[in-house]
């Protein structure tokens, strides 16, 4: 009597792992990585990332030059950035703070009032233009900022001429910059809420178009919106090309003419920055990731009783 070589493989103590109940082929590994593996990951960012943080507040304490080799540290540079007697050799700087915050303002407006609307249109309405809007909106990446800028001073001597050569009219080439870095998460958690699903039920339960966008699509893209807002303001704090060129004043500039006569100070406002941006991170990451909490006196979640 003939056995099978399977059966006999698969019966048999002393056959290999894989042989005896696991499929046979390469060696699979999970998408996650294990416990060491983002342990190493994160060491390796984290150093990348504090070493610099590290050199910047080293170098902000120091008082003085090297005496027999040894540095002397202090705070002194971080209390002579708010005397009032260095207001105005520091006025240039905080009035280029202000100038930053009002065209990330405008910036973000165009972002949430002309792009968002847009997308949730064209997802709705129009599927077919999802990749001409992708394609209009993805482009200005790949089009390094001084050629932008090449194109951008002809257009704004209309502009100043409409508007006035104010800051704030930064927002309009900035907000063609940062489209690249607004569009992706907002198109990302469109595709992941299934969006016409929801406002496909949302109408055939009797809901109307202002309550299917304020209660149903925009509080589901909540992540996604937060997430651009905070890249956007990233970018508009970041940008000195089109600033620069356009001679405006504006963080980034304002930091490079005060660095020529006080590094110090300089260094101290750049930290500034990795602060606030790092305070709004996890604002909008906490934000973001916060469920609503269920009213009082709400409907009760029905349970089985035992039969």
């Amino acid at each position: 009597m003939t056995v099978s070589t399977a059966t006999a493989t698969t019966s048999d103590p002393i056959a290999p792992k894989a042989v005896r109940g696991s499929p046979v082929g390469p060696r699979s590994f999970a998408a996650e990585p294990g416990r060491v593996v983002r342990g190493i990951i994160l060491g390796i960012v984290g150093v990348v990332f504090l070493v610099p943080i590290v050199a910047m507040i080293e170098f902000s304490l120091r008082v003085g030059q090297p005496v027999d080799g040894r540095q002397a540290y202090g705070f002194q540079h971080f209390v002579a950035v708010f005397d009032p007697v260095n207001s105005r050799a520091y006025g240039v700087l905080f009035q280029g703070i202000v100038n930053s915050i009002g065209i990330c303002a405008i910036t973000v407006l165009i972002v949430l009032v002309l792009l968002l609307p847009t997308m949730i249109f064209v997802e709705l309405k129009f599927p077919g233009l999802r990749r001409a809007l992708e394609f209009v909106c993805i482009i200005p990446i790949t089009i390094p900022s001084i050629v932008l800028v090449v194109g951008f001073v002809p257009v704004y001597s209309v502009v100043a001429g409409i508007f006035g050569s104010h800051p704030w009219t930064l927002s309009f080439a900035v907000g063609i910059i940062v489209l690249p870095y607004a569009y992706r998460p907002i198109a990302a958690n469109l595709r992941a809420i299934e969006v016409v699903v929801l406002s496909e039920a949302s109408r055939s339960l009797g809901a109307g178009w202002t309550s299917v966008l304020t209660r149903v699509i925009l509080p589901n893209l909540r992540r996604g919106i937060l997430s651009s807002v905070f890249i956007t303001i990233a970018v508009v704090l970041g940008e000195y090309t089109i600033a620069s060129f356009l001679s405006q004043n504006t963080f980034q500039t304002a930091l490079i003419l005060v660095q020529h006569t006080d590094p110090y100070v300089a260094v101290i406002f750049a930290l500034f920055a990795l602060i606030f941006a790092f305070v709004l991170l996890v604002f909008i990451g906490r934000l973001g990731s916060g469920s609503p909490r269920p009213r009082r006196g709400g409907p009760r979640r029905l349970t089985r009783r035992p039969e």
